[in-house]
């Protein structure tokens, strides 16, 4: 909540705003992983003049965005590369945008990152069209991908630093729209294969969309501070007066005295300090990497622990699981149901849990205990109804099977996805906002990077 003197968030303007910003962010990477069977059809190897004929065939039009109708050999390894290759430019480039927030403003970086992401999805949807061999497609892909998360990152940890400067509800706000960006990408795969079009115009009405929904994002952001409840809580990254920490640390005492948290009261005590050396004319602190990490170092490991756990068999291993009945409709959307829609719908759900509970709370040790205790899903995955086994068996045949999994796995992952980054920011000072969420971003993207690399392993153990 902001301090009673200051302006309200009228209409819920500036939360529906980061709403969106947050479906933004992560648009590119569940646009890319929901369109697995596309790309893995335009990989199949066979000559550009025999793939014409196939995709516009009529019996086989939704062939391209379906891969259950056409039984494809996986050659090059699509889904571990797209993962590996879309999480590491995004490790590298969060660590890069620690230094580059110090040096570039959040307003270059921000708009800058959505038009580059723009522009690359513009070219993703022209390929759709574009006939090439299977090796320059895949390179192209590749390629987009690794740019498009490259610029992803620097979004999504420079928006993060900014939201260190709103209330916490802002910060769950947010996260609740990234969690619906894999609903969203979801839903427009299933109306896609519905819509009865040939599969080169659904494929295109399909990237089509997340084009539009950047063009959004970015008229939000720029609407963004011109709104009077964002200008007042952006100019506390400007301006400090010793009055306002003052205010600020009173506020901080009367939460943690009625909350009864000895973390709060700690920081309470820190945000006295600073207020004086405000108040002496001396400025506020330098931000340390160092000890900025010393104080959320839990929550860093909770989110590397739990995107650790989920990208190593998500969407590497999970998308190949097939259905065990013979009915051909349901098997022409069981994957996009079952493995997408329902992970992205429960992953939303469990984000959005973080309104309302925040346990176990920044210092209690359970919270990495708990994300780890999620490795139990990683062979209850590998045991369903998987094809071309080479070591393991399929144990778990039936759908409701990989289902009931795929339910607890995703609003988990969404739980404790969301629950670090919400804490993270309680355990810091004001000043310090934006440097955690630069640091919590890298070890997010470490966790996606470490499990996009654990992919390989297991998939090679089946």
């Amino acid at each position: 909540m902001s301090r009673k003197d200051g302006p309200e968030d009228k209409y819920h303007g500036v939360g529906i705003i980061f709403f969106i910003l947050g479906l933004g962010t992560l648009l590119p990477w569940n646009f890319f992983i929901t369109a697995i069977p596309y790309f893995q059809y335009r990989l199949k190897t066979v000559e550009p003049e025999e793939r014409f004929l196939i995709i516009n065939d009529s019996d086989v039009r939704s062939a391209s965005l379906n891969i259950s109708e056409v039984q494809i050999e996986d050659k090059f390894n699509f889904n571990n590369w797209m993962t590996l290759l879309a999480q590491l430019p995004l490790l590298l480039c969060t660590l890069l945008n620690s230094f580059l927030y110090q040096c570039i403003p959040d307003k270059v970086r921000i708009t800058g990152s959505m038009f580059a992401i723009l522009g690359l999805f513009m070219i993703t949807a022209i390929l759709v069209k574009v006939e090439m061999s299977a090796q320059s497609f895949f390179d192209v892909t590749m390629t987009t991908i690794w740019f498009i998360n490259a610029f992803c990152a620097i979004l999504q940890g420079s928006l993060f630093g900014l939201l260190g400067l709103f209330p916490q509800n802002y910060s769950s706000l947010f996260l609740s729209g990234q969690g619906m960006a894999g609903t969203f990408a979801a839903l427009a795969m299933l109306l896609s294969m519905s819509s009865g079009t040939d599969a080169r115009t659904s494929a295109l009405g399909y990237f089509v969309t997340p084009c539009i929904g950047t063009l959004i994002s970015i008229a939000c952001y720029l609407l963004l501070p011109r709104m009077n409840f964002a200008q007042y809580h952006l100019s506390k990254s400007n301006t400090k007066s010793p009055n306002t920490y003052e205010l600020e640390t009173k506020t901080e005492l009367l939460n943690q005295e009625g909350n009864g948290e000895a973390a709060g009261q700690k920081k309470a005590v820190l945000l006295i300090n600073e207020a004086e050396s405000v108040a002496k004319g001396e400025g506020p602190q330098k931000v340390s990497i160092c000890a900025v990490l010393r104080k959320i170092w839990m929550m860093a490991l909770t989110i590397v622990i739990a995107f650790g756990v989920t990208l190593s068999v998500f969407p590497a291993i999970t998308a190949n699981v097939r259905s065990s009945t013979e009915n051909e409709t349901w098997g022409k959307f069981f994957n996009p149901v079952c493995c997408f829609l329902i992970f992205n719908v429960m992953d939303w759900a469990g984000r959005s849990l973080t309104s309302y509970v925040l346990w176990p709370g920044p210092d209690s040790k359970l919270l990495p205990v708990l994300a780890l205790c999620r490795i139990i899903f990683i062979p209850l995955f590998m045991f369903c109804n998987l094809p071309n086994h080479n070591y393991l068996y399929v144990a778990f045949s039936n759908d409701a099977w990989f289902i009931v999994f795929m339910i607890f796995f995703s609003i988990s992952n969404g739980y404790f996805v969301s629950l670090p980054m919400c804490l993270a920011p309680k355990k810091v000072l004001p000043h310090e906002s934006e440097m955690t969420g630069a640091i919590m971003t890298f070890f997010l993207a470490l966790g996606l990077s470490v499990g996009a690399g654990l992919s390989f392993l297991f998939k090679a153990l089946l």
